[in-house]
């Protein structure tokens, strides 16, 4: 998904229909009474070769008090922040009202990127209510019919430059993740710079204290804190040069258990806390240190694992903690225990609100970025292998044991591994974690995650097949019996 549409507007314009129609199912519900629509709703949307994200909000309201209309209101105008682009809808046969006149300011002033459409533009009695649009300033109208399908190539049109405008950033901003490697091993390792600099997401659970965290970092009130629980609701980003290293940081939205996220807005800002994991090269999993490791901790940091990226878990608020080495025991013990995948990843243990403990967390993402960054030499690690050979063969199912040729590095960012074996197909995934906790503790890679894949190494001998046959046609032309006759 390149991007977020968000479609907005007065209630009973059509934006659920829209989004029905882009998502290719009835999700949202529609009705010919205002204000079906309460919350947010999101889905995967197709128009043509484009694949986005479409929300559908509520219908946009003057309330700005507590009351529902004034909470829908709010919430809309945050899923305006928060997309890429917003589809302000207005209904083409009743013409611009004042309140899409209000709403259109908002728009100007809380999105970069609107585009107008001119919805249920079918017939001519239309006509007047499409030409009032141009009088908004938020460019031309793309006349459309949500209900009837017109128009759709219109849209499409006009967010396609934006597509590929967030698609050229996406890629830019990216990390390179899963780098080939030349087959000597060579090349050089990434150093971070200036102009790319290392990209680190802080996660955890609301009220974890991340942007807490991230103003000590930056030694100023950067970034909305207080005792609430998910103040935070977008993943922001922020360069800063620390100790001297180039860091672009990331504060995302806590993440909650799933039954926990009653607002869809929550929903949102747990989305985009997983697309920071995605553009990070090292994630920061920030615990609490009074509800350490807790269902979601461990989801977040099996995520950054599974994503490939480098991860150091740092265990906040220690200034609150009275046994600080009965709790720092305990910590490592219940770590190694519902971490295994990241086995020797460093835990750090930190105070936002003191700044005790920076320097060492400052070191261990630096460290955590370098191991992910580790190049093995082939010599090396063939001499590792046989004597992790030696040491303990790997095992012979149905009485053929698997023999394991050769070894090589051929990705970093995280490293992976290629071994040739006969019958890899059949190595117990016990052998292959006895290889990655080898290559962990041998080659100093602790905590990041290693990729370790065995291929079947084919025979190249062009004289396989004719062993055999050779020595009967030989001993035919000499003229001599064979042993059996």
């Amino acid at each position: 998904m390149s991007f977020t549409l968000a479609l907005v507007g007065r209630p009973n314009v059509g934006k659920s229909t829209l989004f029905n129609r882009l998502v290719g199912k009835r999700l949202a519900l529609v009705d010919d009474q205002p204000g079906v629509t309460r919350d947010l709703r999101e889905g995967e949307a197709r128009l043509g070769d484009l694949r986005f994200t479409v929300i559908d909000t509520a219908g946009l309201e003057e309330a700005t008090d507590e009351s529902l209309q004034g909470r829908m209101r709010r919430l809309t105008e945050r899923a305006v922040e928060m997309a890429d682009v917003c589809l302000f809808m207005l209904d083409a046969r009743q013409g611009v009202t004042p309140a899409d006149e209000v709403f259109a300011d908002i728009l100007r002033r809380k999105s970069a990127h609107v585009l107008l459409a001119a919805n249920k533009a079918e017939s001519n009695a239309s006509d007047a209510g499409v030409y009032e649009a141009y009088g908004l300033g938020l460019g031309d109208p793309i006349r459309i019919s949500a209900e009837h399908g017109e128009g759709m190539a219109d849209l499409h049109a006009a967010l396609m430059p934006l597509a590929d405008a967030f698609e050229a950033r996406a890629q830019a901003e990216a990390p390179a993740v899963n780098v080939d490697l030349p087959e000597d091993g060579g090349g050089e390792a990434d150093v971070p710079t200036p102009a790319k600099p290392m990209q680190v997401a802080v996660v955890g659970r609301p009220n974890a204290g991340k942007s807490t965290l991230i103003n000590r970092i930056l030694g100023e009130d950067r970034l909305l804190t207080g005792p609430e629980a998910g103040i935070t609701r977008d993943a922001i980003s922020l360069p800063i040069d620390w100790n001297g290293t180039p860091m672009r940081i990331f504060d995302t939205a806590g993440m909650r258990k799933k039954a926990k996220v009653q607002e869809k807005l929550e929903k949102l800002s747990v989305s985009d806390g997983l697309r920071a994991v995605k553009f990070a090269e090292v994630v920061v999993v920030l615990l609490d240190v009074e509800i350490p490791f807790e269902q979601q901790d461990l989801r977040i940091a099996d995520l950054a694992e599974r994503e490939g990226r480098a991860v150091v878990v740092a265990v906040n608020k220690w200034d609150l903690e009275d046994d600080k080495q009965g709790k720092l025991a305990g910590l490592k013990e219940a770590f190694e225990r519902l971490l295994p995948q990241l086995k020797g990843a460093p835990l750090i243990t930190v105070s936002a609100k003191t700044g005790r403990g920076l320097d060492r967390l400052h070191d261990a993402i630096v460290r955590a970025h370098e191991v992910w960054n580790r190049r093995v030499p082939t010599a090396r690690l063939n001499q590792w292998l046989t004597g992790m050979l030696e040491a303990h063969p790997p095992p012979a199912p149905g009485g053929k044991r698997v023999k394991l040729r050769y070894m090589t590095q051929v990705k970093t960012r995280p490293p992976g591994f290629v071994v040739m074996a006969s019958f890899p197909e059949k190595l117990p995934d016990s052998y292959k974690r006895y290889l990655i906790n080898g290559l962990r503790e041998d080659f100093d890679m602790p905590g990041t995650p290693i990729r370790l894949t065995f291929r079947s190494q084919a025979d190249k001998n062009p004289y396989k097949d004719r062993k055999k046959s050779t020595p009967s046609r030989l001993r035919k032309h000499l003229g001599k019996p064979s042993p059996k006759s």
